[in-house]
């Protein structure tokens, strides 16, 4: 008997190699190399010439429209709805509420579009005992418990759903791969097909996927090209807070985030997100300071606490959680070199209430009063909220859509907002009172005035 051949696919980037190494000699990942059994198909001549080259101002464009789920944060995340024919990847850690939430809408779009609900890796019943458990209706909702892929499609085909939902790709297999479900493999040729389909027939499709301990979604990164859109679920596990954030779309803005609450009927949206990340203390406190963040096209008020306590050792400590540890480290030495405070004595640490990550640099100038404030024992005065980056040359520079951020901050009754210069609005926004600062000595000397 012929011994079959085998190969070793990276998991992060799907190139192979005919042995093992270490790293992956393609992308450099050590230790993504998983032995697989390589897949061999029949070369076929396709008959016809080359497809005619046509120029790109002659192609008619036309204006998507949307599909509303039924839930307001979940179409905000994906930039304003479903559009036929878009295959969403969706991934998060067990037990988040990917199947919960993707149960919700179906249920809510039941009544005015087909339906099909694909369960891999739970029965009929166990879905059904769900959907009585949050009091859905689900008389709309078509279920069918199933992993095998050409059975999949065939429903797909028969049924021709305007949105499916696959619960989860790593459940499937196809007849024509000999690997297991949930190899490389058998990943990257059940998406694909899948992706096919979905363009073919104008069905939207969610697809479910697992992630890793790294959080990242399971599989070859091939899995996250092929689809139109990536949500991420987030959120503390001892929390009811969940967060799902959008980090690549085709048809609308990456980074947009959706806030829900879970309850014992399921997902539900949070109305107003910001009081989510605001702690609400009796008075005022030192080391915590409002910044005015955009997420996406969303403007949120996010609580940043900062703690400086002198050093016990040698090493004093710089910890953050939220945002970003080299960015810490450089506002320090800016702090240090423009504002005259020195902190190589004290361990520093800060967080992002409400456990959200922050990745603009927006977030310079409330790190780093939050810091001033800490370590000098001064409270910044109550309803003041701050944005603005901060240069290594000690300039405040500019933050995009500055006239969002505070009509935001006076929307929630904020009265004072600490700012660039350069994001001073021409028309004065009623109620809050603004602060323009060109440099980080100048706004640290604004703490001490108040």
């Amino acid at each position: 008997m012929k011994r079959a051949k085998s190969a070793y696919i990276c998991s992060d980037c799907g190139a192979s190699a005919l042995q093992w190494f270490g790293a992956c000699p393609s992308c450099g990942a050590a230790g993504t190399l998983t032995e697989t059994i390589a897949e061999r198909g029949e070369v076929k001549r396709i008959a016809g010439g080359a497809p005619d080259a046509v120029s790109l101002d002659q192609v008619e464009t036309r204006a998507h429209e949307r599909l509303s789920c039924g839930i307001g944060e979940l179409d905000r995340v994906l930039g304003g709805g479903l559009v036929a024919g878009q295959v969403v990847l969706i991934g998060g850690d067990p037990g988040i509420g990917k199947s919960t939430l993707l149960l919700q809408a179906l249920a809510s779009m039941g009544s005015s579009s087909s339906t099909l609900y694909v369960s891999g890796e739970e029965s009929a019943e166990q879905v059904a005992m769900r959907a009585r458990r949050l009091a859905l209706d689900a008389r709309a909702v078509h279920l069918i418990s199933e992993i095998q892929l050409e059975r999949i499609a065939a429903a797909l085909d028969a049924r021709r759903p305007q949105v499916a939902v696959v619960d989860s790709i790593q459940t499937l297999w196809s007849e024509a791969l000999q690997s297991a479900p949930g190899s490389v493999a058998q990943l990257r040729e059940c998406a694909a097909q899948l992706a096919r389909q979905a363009k073919k027939s104008g069905t939207a499709l969610f697809i479910i996927g697992h992630v890793t301990k790294d959080g990242a979604i399971a599989g070859p990164r091939v899995l996250e090209h092929i689809v139109d859109t990536v949500l991420y679920f987030e959120g503390d596990p001892h929390s009811s807070f969940r967060l799902v954030r959008a980090v690549k779309n085709r048809f609308g803005a990456v980074n947009e985030l959706g806030v829900f609450a879970m309850t014992d009927k399921g997902l539900r949206v949070v109305a107003n997100p910001s009081a989510l990340f605001l702690s609400h203390h009796e008075k005022d406190v030192a080391g915590s300071c409002v910044l005015a963040t955009l997420e996406g096209t969303r403007p949120l008020l996010v609580e940043i606490q900062a703690l400086v306590d002198s050093a016990h050792s040698p090493n004093p400590r710089r910890l953050s959680v939220g945002l970003e540890q080299n960015r810490l480290a450089l506002l320090l030495a800016v702090l240090h070199r423009h504002a005259g405070i020195a902190t190589w004595e004290q361990d520093v640490f800060v967080n992002a209430v409400g456990g959200v990550r922050i990745g603009e640099p927006a977030a310079d100038l409330a790190v780093t009063l939050a810091i001033v404030s800490s370590l000098t024992d001064k409270p910044i005065a109550a309803k003041t909220v701050v944005f603005g980056e901060i240069g290594l040359a000690g300039e405040v520079r500019p933050a995009p859509r500055g006239q969002d951020r505070l009509r935001e901050a006076a929307k929630l009754g904020f009265e004072k907002a600490i700012l660039p210069r350069a994001n001073l609005p021409k028309s004065k926004i009623a109620g809050i009172e603004l602060v323009a600062v060109e440099r980080v000595d100048q706004a640290v000397q604004v703490l001490r005035g108040f």
